[in-house]
């Protein structure tokens, strides 16, 4: 095929003049010629019939017979409906009747509204409060906020184990019931290679910045992908805003678009597909502003994909990547109904070279497991993996050369991080593998049921069951 898209709005009559417009050049379309899932009187139904799962191919003619022996072989319907020419003209005919023929530069060559767009003023400062006391209780209350709970209940409502073909699934763990990074599918039966699916999202840090949110939801969905062996990635945008002819809107609209600009171009991460839905507003407020990206990767070898569950005592816990006071629309502050300034950002070219030493690290066979960590930060993320694997894990914050408070290093949302767990006897690989990029040894995994954190001044912050911080968990949305 020498293009491509699928049948949104408008069906046909769209995705056929747009791909003519694009590629400068005319159609003719028969509509008696399209397959109908219902039967239609009206011409003008089949044009505009916005009837789901429909692509629109243009094939070279010499390439035809192949492309449709194609489909035919993989019980796949696909109809011939009409050509591309250069007339530049879109011309529709049902049963040798023309009932439409309007030139491309008619339906194009628009005069277009302009939009006004104004930077936001923005009084958020960093809250001024002491280090609870308890850290123990903050890390239960932060697993209990919907946004980090458990979501089994509503995965069960979906069927993910289509053919069979789900190797990893969302759920993860020693009882299959722990929050997994992505899902990794085996499509073909012939082939090991399988498919990596992950999502990024945090509406909150659009609240003070809506280039870094965007940003963070694409750094947080291609970490997602390259923790259980995903590489190759591409992009999938979906946009929930408020009114664009709001100034103020549409000015976080154009930086979140930026960012996205960015980041594929840094991450080599091409954007595929992708949804917007506008004008999100009720009672004459709109919504906060919203990006989910979802990003699919290929698996080499599904045999050496990896999970975020713990998976024996006595192995090594690093830390990978930079932790910075970055807080700014965490979970944390929202605990203290506080939102906060420092929003986390983005450092494209570590963050590159982080990927990469993962991606390196698991194909190498040296991880035991790997989690990102994103919402909540370090202690919910090293908490998932020890309570998912049922496998105790000791956290000790000495190992972190940073001079900042314990909380602030356990709940910092920074970006471009993992923690993973290693064996022993393959800490040297590991370690001479990571030069390069910031790490430590920030931990170990035991045979007690309980997650114990250290703090920067040799105390016990917390020592929570296991069992105890799974139920806290789970509780929420059952």
């Amino acid at each position: 095929a020498s293009a491509i898209t699928d049948l949104g709005g408008g069906g046909i009559s769209c995705a056929v003049s747009e791909m003519a417009e694009r590629s400068g050049c005319g159609a003719t379309v028969e509509l008696e010629t399209v397959p109908l899932k219902y039967p239609m009187d009206a011409p003008w139904e089949i044009w505009v019939s916005e009837s789901q799962e429909r692509m629109l191919l243009s094939i070279p003619e010499n390439k035809m017979e192949r492309a449709l022996q194609i489909f035919e072989d993989e019980d796949v319907g696909a109809t011939v409906i009409g050509r591309f020419n250069d007339s530049k003209q879109i011309l529709v005919l049902y049963k040798d009747t023309p009932v439409a023929n309007l030139p491309t530069g008619f339906l194009y060559e628009v005069l277009y509204e302009t939009t006004t767009v104004k930077k936001p003023k923005m009084n958020q400062k960093e809250p001024n409060f002491k280090q609870p006391k308890n850290l123990g209780e903050i890390l239960l209350k932060l697993l209990s906020i919907p946004s980090i709970a458990s979501k089994e209940s509503v995965m069960h409502t979906y069927d993910h184990e289509v053919k069979g073909n789900t190797i990893v699934k969302p759920l993860q763990g020693a009882l299959i019931d722990g929050p997994g990074d992505a899902s990794v599918l085996k499509p073909l039966r012939t082939s090991w290679k399988g498919v990596a699916l992950s999502n990024g999202f945090n509406p909150n840090y659009g609240k003070i910045d809506c280039y870094a949110m965007a940003s963070s939801a694409i750094d947080e969905a291609v970490r997602n992908n390259i923790a259980v062996g995903g590489r190759r990635i591409a992009l999938l945008d979906n946009f929930c805003w408020g009114s664009p002819k709001r100034p103020e809107l549409a000015y976080g609209l154009v930086e979140a678009c930026r960012a996205c600009k960015d980041m594929a171009l840094a991450f080599k991460t091409p954007f595929i597909s992708g949804k917007d839905s506008l004008y999100n507003e009720s009672a004459g407020k709109p919504i906060t502003p919203s990006l989910l990206i979802s990003a699919l990767g290929i698996v080499p070898d599904i045999r050496k994909a990896v999970t975020m569950d713990a998976k024996k005592p006595g192995s090594l816990v690093y830390l990978i990547g930079e932790t910075r006071k970055e807080l700014g629309g965490s979970a944390y502050y929202s605990l203290f109904k506080e939102l906060g300034a420092s929003v986390p950002r983005v450092q494209q070219e570590k963050a590159k070279r982080i990927f990469s030493k993962v991606t390196s690290a698991i194909d190498k066979g040296l991880l035991l497991s790997c989690h990102d960590l994103s919402e909540g930060g370090l202690a919910v993320a090293a908490a998932e993996m020890a309570f998912s694997g049922n496998i105790g894990m000791e956290i000790d914050l000495q190992q972190l050369h940073l001079q900042e408070r314990d909380d602030f290093l356990l709940f910092s949302e920074s970006n471009s991080r993992f923690l993973v767990e290693v064996s022993p006897s393959k800490q040297r690989s590991f370690e001479k593998l990571m030069k390069g990029v910031s790490f430590c040894r920030i931990g170990r995994t035991t045979k007690l049921k309980e997650f114990v954190v250290i703090g920067k001044q040799g105390k016990v912050l917390m020592a929570e069951q296991l069992a105890r911080l799974k139920k806290t968990w789970q509780e929420p949305l059952k």
